[in-house]
């Protein structure tokens, strides 16, 4: 069975393990920040904040709930809810509030048809699907040598990193959407709990770049494989 079937060659060692380390670390530094910030406080909780947010945007529509978990916060389009976990729902942190903003501007950019959330939302179902089937296809071509299977699980493998590409657009925006409500709502009321909730939402949003990263090592590693076994 060839090496890199256990995702241990050089390729492997060089290219996509350092995407894998900083996506580490943004995890470690999203965690350390929110932690950080949890112990700074202003005068509204999460779930005042995203009412704020919404209402400065002339949305009204949406509902807000509590959702069970840590971190678990989410903007549902298909049911128009907000979901806030217990760690930002009732608190009054400036990390909770800025959780809950972003999300709040996700709500917004599909109130306002915002054009990257639209084509995220239209790719999904097709993203989906690839990330699904790639895997599996790439797999089963290195292991039985069927070429056509792992250049098409390389396709579908393409075609989900998309979908991560277009995600860092949406979610810079709605930390953007939610930074500039924060201040001119007056909900954060100076530059130091503003700076805080920057520093949250940069740390959030390294995540999804280090995953996108990872993707895309990943990709070219497949391709070089498969490209190796053609000569």
């Amino acid at each position: 069975m060839p090496y890199y079937f256990y995702g241990i060659d050089p390729l492997y060692l060089y290219l996509v393990l350092p995407a894998i380390l900083l996506s580490l670390f943004a995890q470690i530094k999203v965690k350390s920040t929110f932690s950080k910030y949890s112990k700074f406080y202003c005068n509204y909780t999460g779930a005042q904040a995203a009412t704020r947010v919404l209402e400065s945007n002339g949305v009204y529509n949406v509902k807000i709930e509590r959702v069970a978990g840590n971190l678990t916060d989410h903007y549902d389009p298909k049911t128009n809810v907000i979901r806030l976990s217990d760690a930002v729902y009732d608190s009054t942190s400036i990390s909770a509030v800025g959780v809950a903003a972003h999300e709040a501007g996700h709500a917004v950019q599909y109130a306002n048809a915002y054009a990257p959330i639209k084509i995220r939302t239209a790719l999904y179902p097709i993203c989906n699907l690839g990330s699904q089937l790639s895997m599996p296809l790439i797999l089963i071509g290195l292991l039985f040598n069927f070429s056509f299977l792992m250049d098409l699980g390389i396709i579908f493998f393409g075609v989900a990193l998309v979908f991560q590409l277009v995600t860092l657009p949406v979610e810079f925006n709605a930390s953007s959407r939610a930074i500039t409500s924060l201040s001119q709502s007056s909900i954060l009321l100076d530059e130091g709990e503003i700076k805080g909730a920057k520093k949250v939402l940069s740390a959030a949003a390294l995540t999804y770049i280090a995953a996108f990263l990872v993707s895309l090592t990943q990709l070219l590693r497949f391709l070089i494989i498969a490209n190796r076994r053609r000569r």
